[in-house]
């Protein structure tokens, strides 16, 4: 299909692309890999006057690690975190890297761009709400910070202004006794999830789990936090009684459709078992079993 006409920029700095931004605003895009902004503008279901391509963008892209979180730039690819060192700890976000689309997908889609499409079956967003990460975001006017919790408001919808570019991801450093995962239930390698589940377990000197992430994918209008499977963890043993509980808790807090990927009644029940998969993987990481 063929898109409607626009204007296109390709700014040297970001300063210049937020410029753009604010002299466009309410008509101009944000163009970092296009994998989720080509197919819409194809479909005529975005229809922006100015694409801003941030491709030439410094600074952007880079992935460190501090004394206190992970910081992946928004125009980092899915790529560059799979196989960046400073990840190799990070087992839920390489699971995560690995299993979005095929290589031409990781080498050009970035994190940036998935989190701000927001698609309500991506990958990132769960992994970032089971973290509990941090969104950056900047404007010409300077620079503030959402809560993954916080940022996927609804179906295609976030909490970025029109003005503002996604610059970094940040998820609290993975310290002693922290595990995470992410499962995901796919009809073919590289699809979008059918049920997505990221945890993240932290437990305490005790063994107990004392601070418990669930963020789920597929299953809802958007990405969310499984809260009461999360209250259901903490303070527990981590056994498979509690996995139970807490996995029957994730699927009566889901929401998910019928479609051609399933009844809503069997999605339902994935999200029991892949929150039990994706549990028992998190607690054997940080209990430094796997």
């Amino acid at each position: 299909m063929i898109p409607p006409q626009f204007d296109y920029v390709r700014p040297p700095d970001l300063d210049s692309a937020l410029r753009a931004l604010q002299e466009h605003e309410g008509e101009a895009k944000v163009l970092s890999g296009g994998y989720s902004l080509l197919p819409l503008l194809k479909l005529r279901l975005a229809q922006p006057g100015l694409l801003v391509d941030i491709q030439d963008v410094s600074g952007i892209d880079g992935i460190v690690e501090t004394d206190d979180e992970l910081r992946i730039g928004g125009r980092a690819t899915h790529r560059k975190i799979l196989e960046h060192p400073a990840v190799a700890r990070y087992v839920g976000v390489l699971e995560a890297a690995g299993g979005i689309g095929d290589p031409q997908v990781r080498n050009w889609g970035t994190i940036g761009g998935s989190c701000a499409h927001a698609d309500p079956s991506s990958d990132w967003p769960a992994v970032l709400i089971a973290a509990r990460a941090t969104i950056v975001l900047r404007s010409a006017g300077g620079e503030r910070t959402v809560a993954a919790r916080d940022f996927f408001v609804d179906t295609f919808q976030t909490a970025i202004e029109p003005t503002e570019i996604l610059t970094e991801v940040r998820i609290p450093r993975r310290g002693p006794r922290v595990g995470g995962a992410y499962q995901k239930l796919e009809r073919r390698a590289g699809d979008f999830a059918t049920v997505g589940v990221a945890a993240r377990i932290v437990l305490g000197e005790d063994g107990r789990i004392a601070q418990a992430g669930i963020g789920l994918t597929a299953v809802g209008d958007t990405p969310f936090a499984a809260t009461d499977a999360e209250n259901a963890l903490v303070g527990t043993d981590g056994g498979a009684d509690a996995i139970a509980a807490a996995a029957a808790a994730a699927a009566a807090q889901s929401h998910p459709a019928s479609d051609t990927h399933g009844p809503a009644d069997y999605k339902r029940a994935m999200v029991a078992e892949m929150t039990a998969r994706a549990l028992r993987l998190a607690i054997a990481r940080a209990r430094g079993q796997a």
